[in-house]
């Protein structure tokens, strides 16, 4: 079962004074990249954070955000009542106003303002923890959804290419007729008797030169691989990647041997195909 890389995760934890806010989102991207918003009193724990986060998604681009709210009588922010007077007192003798609007100016100037960095608590802490793993397992699920979806877009894609595949196969006797005629017609036009035999020889020689039954044996092996590593317990995009990089080979490969309109327009259908296929894949866990 394939898992996608786009997914979205939200927690809401209530403790006392504090209401805490963890939300996580991922993109596609090659490798583990996590961009961490968190409040700095729990910057020291962030190391924690990316291990736990790193060990349930794996891949992606990452966004963890976490949200505190203040919801009771508490505050880490503080006037800080010694500045402001003291800018009061050097301003009223620049100054002639009334307090008011020497307060007023005193409180925009620098540091007069306090914030006292809150020491974490380890139950907190743990409490967090939790809500970054709650919100794990929603993004997960997501993920899990996401990855249906393209499971099922990845299926058609590739049983469209079987049936072209089909096609191709159920032309190719009339593809050996042309080739065998066109040479006919050929010795036909340059007025000359063709020896029989030789004739022959140059037949089997064409024949070999542009025969594709390697090609479409490798193709469709490769088109039950996909399907069946798609259906395989661990997601796995990379390993995908790599099989739609062996069927565009045999694909081009009976492109470039066909010789042959008819079965080239099905050999640029198979492309289109495959072209969808790997965008759908850039993400797939």
């Amino acid at each position: 079962m394939i898992q996608s890389m786009t997914g979205f995760g939200k927690s809401v934890t209530q403790i006392p004074n504090k209401k805490i806010t963890v939300e996580l989102k991922s993109l596609n991207s090659k490798n583990f990249d996590l961009n961490a918003r968190i409040p700095s009193q729990y910057r020291e724990k962030e190391l924690d954070l990316r291990n736990i986060i790193s060990n349930s998604l794996n891949r992606g681009k990452v966004d963890l955000s976490i949200y505190v709210e203040f919801v009771g009588d508490q505050t880490i922010t503080n006037i800080n009542t010694e500045v402001v007077q003291n800018y009061m007192g050097q301003l009223r003798k620049i100054v002639d106003v009334s307090d008011i609007e020497l307060l007023k100016m005193a409180v925009k100037m620098p540091d007069t303002l306090k914030t006292e960095r809150e020491e974490i608590d380890e139950e907190e802490f743990r409490i967090i923890e939790n809500s970054v793993k709650d919100a794990l397992v929603e993004i997960n699920n997501f993920r899990s959804d996401e990855g249906e979806a393209l499971e099922k877009d990845l299926n058609l894609r590739i049983d469209n290419i079987k049936d072209l595949l089909e096609q191709i196969i159920s032309m190719d006797p009339e593809r050996i007729d042309m080739v065998r005629e066109r040479l006919r017609k050929g010795i036909e036009e340059i007025k000359e008797t063709a020896d029989e035999n030789r004739f022959e020889q140059e037949i089997v020689y064409y024949i070999e030169k542009f025969d594709i039954t390697e090609e479409k044996v490798r193709l469709d092996n490769h088109l039950d691989y996909f399907q069946k590593t798609m259906n395989s317990a661990d997601s796995n995009g990379r390993k995908l990647a790599f099989i739609s990089q062996e069927i565009g080979r045999e694909v081009n490969t009976i492109g470039s041997k066909s010789n042959y309109a008819p079965m080239q327009q099905l050999v640029v259908q198979m492309k289109d195909e495959l072209e969808k296929i790997k965008e759908q894949i850039l993400n797939v866990l």
